[in-house]
């Protein structure tokens, strides 16, 4: 069933991905730091160590311009059991954007989400209250993934408790979606 998801998902994005281009974008140079039309390309490298459960790891991250309306990110942990692979097209209404990834957590759960969402800046209507610009958004996010729960009496007064089936502990599966 997700590959099904995943799927329509992709059917969506294909077309927008061909269709989209460049168009009558405001140059980079002109824009804010904080502007969600701005695409640039960067790389960066960060260091996570969590003293407490013994967990530290190096992460890589990037986004490429392709041009001024059109980008992909990436990013990677060192043992790539967390991943995400997004992107943002720019076009001359609106942006969409688009986001996969894959999260693991020291207790044992983990997570796969999907996404894909769009906003348009109200200022081509000509709105421009106070001079902001306002953003209206909207998408769509689908999440699965597993947790560990207590399946028997896990009461200890050990404040260290194993998170295993020997522990106590099953997998639980959870999915759902919002948009």
């Amino acid at each position: 069933m997700p590959c099904l998801k995943i799927a329509t998902l992709l059917l969506g994005i294909i077309p927008a991905v061909a269709m989209s281009q460049a168009g009558n974008v405001k140059d980079n140079r002109d824009k804010l730091a904080d502007d969600p039309t701005k695409v640039i390309t960067k790389v960066g490298v960060s260091y996570a160590d969590n003293f407490d459960f013994d967990d530290s790891n190096v992460s890589v991250s990037g986004s490429f311009a392709f041009d001024q309306a059109r980008k992909i990110n990436l990013r990677v942990n060192s043992d790539a059991s967390e991943w995400r692979v997004g992107g943002s097209w720019l076009f001359p209404l609106t942006i969409i954007n688009f986001n996969f990834g894959k999260n693991q957590y020291v207790n044992g759960a983990n997570q796969t989400n999907y996404s894909i969402g769009t906003f348009m800046p109200l200022s081509y209507f000509g709105f421009v209250p106070g001079g902001f610009q306002i953003f209206p958004m909207a998408g769509y996010t689908y999440n699965d993934g597993e947790y560990p729960e207590c399946s028997e009496p896990c009461s200890t007064d050990n404040i260290t408790v194993d998170i295993s089936p020997e522990g106590g502990f099953h997998m639980v599966s959870s999915k759902g979606g919002s948009g």
